[in-house]
Parts: structure tokens; C-alpha cells; sequence
């Protein structure tokens, strides 16, 4: 058997000596520990070694930018048309897009009781004025008369005076009454308050109308001014400031790209709603050739002109965190976290307001990864 265990051994080991091998085991182990080591060595070496991050020197800057804010175009005047009166259409004499001038005729109505009507106080009118007449004639003998002692009562002078006076109350009353139904029987004949397209008809010949909830629900016309406008918009409160009256504000149309549009600040609500904290400002806008419609959405482009110098960095010095926001400082080899407040942005740059002087070296590409006191160059 040990001989049989002699020969295999033989067959697979070389022809080599047996302490030729052991030496031969024992250089592979120490090459592969010697390995080990140096790249352990290697590791810790980059541990040791502090990050290097590329820096920045804070300056002070003046940063002009502008924000965008929709807004909405509106008819400088607009009107819902009643009849001031119940009666019947009797002719229409504008639709839907016709333009008109201030004092033009839109339609007439007829209202044949309040010819009656006027018919009726005319008489009344006439009846009075005759017995005006009579009692202001006999109250004018009488007082001829009493010139002459003894002849007329001082009781029958008084009476016939009051019976003038009261004549004449009677007589001024019923021309109230037949002024009244003459101003109501102008109020058939509807006019133009102003000059601007009729945008809305609700009417026909011959339909019943009157002010509105008695006989009307809806305005016989809508009325709007289109060679004027006014853009409206809110403001939020803290770009209030940025705007004065007077002053030229740039707007766009989506439905109109390429072209852009001037406006003139000329009403501040001064105030601010107090849902959405924002204040109400309306703009003129010149629309001569009436490319612009009430009702379109524009964008309004406010601009924001720096008023005092600020330190402005790249959006990526800020670390944003659950603590706050921070600029990194590198100061004798370390890190220090500085708490900061954001101001306004244009592009990559932002003003940020916080414990900075002129001259600090920052850390340009900051994150969480740099801890606060931690080494680095």
C-alpha cells in the first residue's frame, strides 16, 4: 500500500525537491500578505487626504431681473342694456359685432298705454293751469280791492290766497306727473352710452322687455369698448413696490406669438386682497387696430431693478436642507456652514442675504457632504 501511495505521489509532483516547493508556498503568502498591506496602505492614504473643491470669492452685485405674471385683458368700458321701461321691441337696428357711435339709436320699443297715459296728464295739466288762472285772478281783484277801507275782509283775503297757492301747488304737481311720462316715453328709443362694438344680443323684434328681473333676465345688449383696454393684474405683495404709476410694463399674447405689447400702469388698487395677498393694478393699453379682445389671457413681464448691491452666488453654492438654507465657507482649511435668506434669481445666479463679507472664499459646488468644521482644501 505505500507503495502503491509513493508512485502517485511521484506521478504529480514534479521533478522537484520537496523543500524546493515548501519554499515555493511560502514566497506565493508572503507576495499575496505583501499585496494586502499595500493596498490597505493605499485606502487608508486616501483617507487621510482632505477633499479639494473648487472655490469662489463673494462679491457684492446689482442683479435686474423680471417675473412673469398672467394677467387679463378687459373692456375699458362695458354696459348691460335694459329697457328702463316694460314694453315690445318694436325695431332692432344692431346685431352682434356692429360698431356704434355714442348717442346712436340701438332699437325702439312701443308701449301703447303710456301714450294714454301722457294723454291723460296733459289734460290734468290743462284743467289746472285754468283753475290757476281763476284763482290767482279772483285773489288779484280782492286785493285790489281791499285797498279801499271797509270793502274786503282781512279772512276773505287770506282764504282767497290760499286757494291760489294751493291752485298752484296742484298745477306744478301735474307737470311732474306729465314730465315723468314724457321722459318714460323717451325711454323707448334706446341710445349708445358710448362709442364700442355690440358684443351680445338677446332680443328680437317684438319681444316683451323691461329693467331687469321685471321682464328682463338678460341685458337686451352688451356694450363694450375695444379701442381701449384695460390689463388687469395682480401683483403679489412682494413685487408691489416695483411698480408706479405712469410707468411702460411689456405684455405678450399667447394666441398672438411673436408680437409683443405696451401697457401703462395707470391704477393701483392700494391695497392688497386679502385671499390671495396680492394687489389689483390696471393698465391702459392703446388697441387701435383691435387686434386685442376683451378677455384674453396675457403675460405680463414685470421688471425688478436692483435698488442696493447684494452678494450674488451660483445656484449650486446653496445646500438646501431640513435645517434651512446654507453657503459653505472655507476658512484655514475647514468648512463652516453659514445659514442664508435667497433673494431673486436670473439664470444660474442668485442673491442670498446672510453673514457673507467681500472677499470669503466659498465653496462653489456645495452638498450635505461636506459636513460643518470638517477638513477640506
Amino acid at each position: 500500500m505505500h507503495n502503491i501511495f509513493m508512485k502517485h505521489y511521484k506521478s504529480i509532483i514534479p521533478s522537484c525537491s520537496l523543500p524546493g516547493l515548501f519554499i515555493s508556498v511560502i514566497t506565493v503568502f508572503f507576495s499575496c500578505n505583501a499585496g494586502e498591506e499595500k493596498r490597505e496602505n493605499t485606502a487608508a492614504d486616501r483617507a487621510e487626504t482632505p477633499p479639494v473643491y473648487e472655490v469662489f470669492i463673494a462679491e457684492k452685485g446689482k442683479l435686474s431681473t423680471s417675473v412673469e405674471i398672467p394677467g387679463e385683458l378687459i373692456a375699458f368700458q362695458q354696459v348691460d342694456i335694459y329697457a328702463k321701461v316694460s314694453s315690445f321691441v318694436k325695431t332692432l337696428l344692431v346685431d352682434v359685432g356692429s360698431e356704434v357711435k355714442e348717442g346712436q339709436v340701438l332699437a325702439t320699443m312701443e308701449a301703447p298705454e303710456m301714450n294714454a297715459q301722457l294723454s291723460g296728464a296733459a289734460s290734468r295739466l290743462q284743467a289746472l293751469e285754468a283753475t290757476y288762472t281763476a284763482s290767482k285772478a279772483h285773489y288779484d281783484r280782492l286785493l285790489e280791492t281791499s285797498k279801499t277801507p271797509g270793502t274786503i275782509s282781512p279772512n276773505d283775503l287770506d282764504i282767497a290766497l290760499a286757494k291760489q297757492k294751493s291752485d298752484y301747488a296742484q298745477l306744478q304737481a301735474a307737470k311732474a306727473a306729465e314730465r315723468e311720462i314724457t321722459d318714460n316715453k323717451n325711454y323707448l328709443t334706446i341710445r349708445s352710452p358710448f362709442s364700442g362694438i355690440i358684443t351680445v344680443r338677446n332680443v328680437s323684434s317684438g319681444a316683451y322687455v323691461g329693467p331687469s328681473g321685471k321682464g328682463s333676465e338678460l341685458p337686451m345688449f352688451v356694450l363694450q369698448e375695444h379701442k381701449k383696454l384695460r390689463l388687469v393684474v395682480g401683483v403679489p405683495e412682494i413685487y408691489s413696490s416695483y411698480l408706479q404709476a405712469k410707468k411702460e410694463i411689456g405684455f405678450t399674447i399667447k394666441s398672438l406669438p411673436g408680437e409683443k405689447f405696451t401697457a401703462t400702469v395707470q391704477r393701483l388698487a392700494g391695497a392688497l386682497d386679502n385671499r390671495i395677498r396680492s394687489q389689483r393694478i390696471e393698465m391702459d393699453v392703446v388697441n387701435n387696430e383691435k387686434k386685442l379682445l376683451p378677455g384674453m389671457i396675457a403675460t405680463v413681464f414685470i421688471p425688478l431693478p436692483a435698488k442696493d448691491s447684494s452678494f450674488i452666488v451660483p445656484k449650486t453654492a446653496i445646500v438646501t436642507s431640513t435645517e434651512g438654507q446654507f453657503i459653505i465657507l472655507s476658512t484655514n482649511d475647514k468648512a463652516k456652514w453659514i445659514e442664508i435668506q435667497k433673494g431673486r434669481g436670473q439664470g444660474d445666479k442668485v442673491e442670498v442675504f446672510g453673514d457673507i463679507s467681500i472677499g470669503d472664499t466659498l465653496i462653489k459646488n456645495a452638498n450635505e457632504e461636506i459636513r460643518n468644521n470638517s477638513i477640506i482644501h
